[in-house]
């Protein structure tokens, strides 16, 4: 019993800590895009991801084993997450506000729930889909509260953040499966390695295409985007995933997936504490909302 209590405390500090990660990660990108565009951020991004799990296994002496046949069973796992996900989300936030593609995406625990109970015969009581519900309605309760009002006129933008929405949820529920194989280590290895190669490609292309390839390093004379790159690229998408992929070898994909919904309270309370935003009544209802969804939703009968 006392392992047991001790394996959740691991699994649901780290969730925790995901979700704070992600949070904070809103604010650095904001501070990231005053320098350059999406694009080159994921890139730089990734090859920042990269070369420090490179570093990790060099320095600490660690070997990874990754076959071809390796390679090409994760590859589904990495085209989901981080390739469609990240891909479609920034195409989208250019065409809709963040505040529409916050509540889009706030659907990612429905989804998730509804693949996993499909594909991986996951079963919640009526007090966990209550509260997995109860946590998304938090979640847009306060996105409406803002102002939010769907006034964008892009179908296309929905679609695309749609699409990222239903690729995250396709990523938990795979990376639950594919955990019961491989290490979180070695499955964040080749996700980052797919989203650098690809991001490289796509934002050289780009620049290559507009003539200003020389732009390409240049966000790099602001300490600001260095600070910013280092940590979307070290602690939110390194420690984000091998976080996320150990929590999903140790509960079920749609009680993972709710914990994405905290990180819209820590971006919120972030704004106030760090940007002197204010704080409104909806806030705190939304925030109750979300919390005793993800209780409720992560609650078993021990």
């Amino acid at each position: 019993m006392t392992k047991k209590i001790s394996e959740n405390i691991y699994t649901y500090s780290s969730a925790i800590i995901y979700s704070v990660i992600i949070g904070f990660s809103f604010l650095f990108g904001k501070i990231a895009l005053r320098n350059t565009d999406p694009l080159n951020i994921l890139a730089h991004r990734f090859t920042v991801s990269f070369i420090f799990m490179s570093l990790f296994f060099l320095i600490g002496r660690l070997k990874i084993k990754i076959s071809k046949n390796d390679f090409f069973s994760i590859l589904p796992l990495a085209i989901f997450n981080p390739i469609l996900f990240f891909g479609f989300q920034m195409f989208g936030l250019n065409l809709i506000s963040s505040s529409e593609a916050g509540i889009i995406q706030a659907m990612i625990p429905i989804f998730t729930f509804l693949l996993a109970k499909y594909f991986l015969g996951e079963k919640a009581n009526f007090l966990q889909e209550i509260s997995l519900i109860l946590s998304v309605v938090g979640v847009i309760y306060i996105f409406i509260n803002t102002g939010v009002s769907f006034k964008s006129n892009s179908t296309i933008g929905i679609i695309f953040i749609l699409i990222s929405t239903f690729s995250s949820a396709c990523y938990i529920v795979m990376a639950r499966k594919k955990t019961e194989k491989y290490s979180t280590l070695e499955l964040s290895y080749v996700m980052i390695f797919c989203g650098m190669v690809l991001f490289n490609i796509l934002s050289i292309s780009q620049r290559a295409y507009l003539g200003n390839l020389p732009t390409y390093f240049s966000a790099f004379t602001s300490t600001s985007f260095v600070v910013s790159i280092l940590y979307l690229g070290i602690l939110s998408s390194v420690v984000t995933s091998v976080l996320s992929n150990f929590v999903l070898s140790k509960i079920e994909a749609s009680k993972m997936s709710v914990f994405g919904n905290l990180s819209t309270l820590i971006t919120m309370f972030a704004g106030v504490i760090l940007l002197n935003e204010r704080l409104y009544f909806y806030h705190i209802i939304g925030a109750i909302l979300i919390i005793v969804g993800i209780l409720g939703t992560n609650k078993n009968k021990k």
